[in-house]
Parts: structure tokens; C-alpha cells; sequence
């Protein structure tokens, strides 16, 4: 039976690297990418990114059943809404799945595919430092909007608040101020439990 491992943290945490170099380490896993209303950026790819759709696109998957769960945030650059589509992507059956996700995400997950399947990987690193390397991240854009890196950063506050944690049943928390021993003391665990 796959298993369904799910990489959650705030923003600028660094989910992504993390993310990155476990599908590195371990070959065999497969990812999930989901699905999302907001503008594509530069560099990336329909498909790869996400899979940019519209609102009425979310709706048919509602009204089909296959909307496993939606959220949306509301941005300086408008309504956002990234979703989790069961379209064959994530097999009961097959082989393990890594994802990107939250603490809402990772709850709708546990119920839709059951929590003996879904496996939570928390990321954390010290506020200030996370704050620090939002800004050094959107400084590197063409258009910076530190207005959404303040959003998001405060928004992040009750995201991943200890009470919302503590609902989500989120157990494995992964200090990442060193990038490797953060990612070494992962894939221990993924090797621990067989992977």
C-alpha cells in the first residue's frame, strides 16, 4: 500500500529544497502536483508547477466528487486558490507519493485516504530567519511584492498555529537551521519505516 508523505511548513522554511533533494534521495518516490487559480510565473510550467486552472474548472471536480480539498487565500494580487484533485495521481495501491501541503490539507487527506496512508513531515525554522529569507527570495524577483511576503508571513501565524498542529495530529518536526542534518534526520525516517 502506498503511502502518502506530506511536506508542510511556512513559508521560506525551506519545504522546497527539502522537497527537492528527498525526490533526489529516494528515486522511487512519485509526486503529486496540485492544482491552483493564481497567475503562472516565469520559469514555470503548466503540469509541473501546478496545474493552472480557473475557478469553474475546480467546480466540476467538486460536482464529480474529485475535489479532495480547496483553500483560498486572499492575496494582495487577489483570491488564490489551490486545490487537491483526485485524478489519479495519488493510487491507493501503488507506489509512495511526496507532496507539498498544510496542516488543512494534510487533515482532508487523512480522512479521504485514511491516516494509516498519510505520513507528516513538519518543517520549522525560527521566525526571524524565516523572515530574512522571504525577503532575500523576493528580492531575486523582477517584480517584488514584499507587501504579500508581510501577508503571508502573518498568515502563517494561524496556518500553522501549535492548536492547529495539534488538530492536524502533526507529530514529526524537522528543525531546519542545517539544511543537511534536516534532511538527513528525514530520510532516516522514511528508511525506518521501510521505504
Amino acid at each position: 500500500m502506498g503511502r502518502i508523505y506530506c511536506i508542510m511548513g511556512k513559508s521560506a522554511s525551506g519545504k522546497d529544497t527539502v522537497y527537492k533533494e528527498l525526490l533526489r534521495r529516494f528515486p522511487g518516490l512519485r509526486t503529486y502536483v496540485m492544482y491552483s487559480t493564481r497567475p503562472m510565473r516565469e520559469g514555470e510550467k503548466d503540469g509541473v508547477t501546478y496545474h493552472f486552472v480557473d475557478e469553474d474548472r475546480l467546480r466540476l471536480y467538486e460536482e464529480q466528487g474529485k475535489l479532495i480539498e480547496k483553500r483560498v487565500y486572499q492575496t494582495m494580487l487577489g483570491p488564490w486558490t489551490y486545490a487537491t484533485v483526485d485524478d489519479g495521481q495519488i493510487d491507493p495501491e501503488g507506489h509512495d507519493i511526496l507532496m507539498l501541503t498544510t496542516p488543512e490539507a494534510f487533515i482532508k487527506l487523512c480522512s479521504y485516504f485514511g491516516r494509516d496512508r498519510v505520513r507528516d513531515i513538519y518543517i520549522e525554522v525560527e521566525d526571524g530567519e524565516r523572515l530574512l529569507r522571504a525577503i532575500k527570495r523576493e528580492m531575486l524577483e523582477p517584480r517584488p511584492h514584499y507587501d504579500e511576503v508581510c501577508r503571508r508571513f502573518l498568515a502563517d501565524c494561524e496556518d500553522f498555529s501549535e492548536e492547529r498542529l495539534q488538530e492536524a495530529g502533526i507529530e514529526r518536526r524537522y528543525d531546519n537551521q542545517d539544511l543537511e542534518e534536516c534532511i538527513q534526520r528525514i530520510a532516516g525516517d522514511m528508511e525506518h519505516e521501510g521505504f
